[in-house]
């Protein structure tokens, strides 16, 4: 079975966020362009691997069914609704943040 991957607006708006702040911090937009694609990619995968990510570390997210997918430093958070064939990203954070708050 093959999911439909949807995203939130907040996670919308993490991605593009992130993606300007690589190109403005590495003066490259090639460098941000690149780490689009490597989040992408891992996104992407989870329309057949939906479980691929693990549970989170925070018992209330756990509960709440989230699952998160590491790419280098960043931490994609989503959750999967089986009955509907869909996985819907709910945010995409700096691994180094305190992120609770920012689902």
């Amino acid at each position: 079975m093959t999911y439909t991957i949807l995203r939130t607006d907040k996670a919308e708006d993490q991605l593009r966020d992130l993606i300007f702040y690589i190109a403005d911090d590495s003066g490259d937009i090639q460098i941000a362009l690149d780490y689009l694609e490597k989040l992408e990619s891992a996104i992407n995968r989870l329309k057949d691997f939906p479980e691929s990510g693990s549970l989170p570390r925070y018992s209330i997210l756990k509960k709440q069914g989230y699952r998160v997918l590491i790419v280098e430093r960043h931490l994609i958070f989503y959750r999967i609704f089986v009955e509907q064939e869909e996985i819907i990203i709910y945010g995409i954070v700096d691994a180094r943040r305190e992120y609770r708050n920012l689902l």
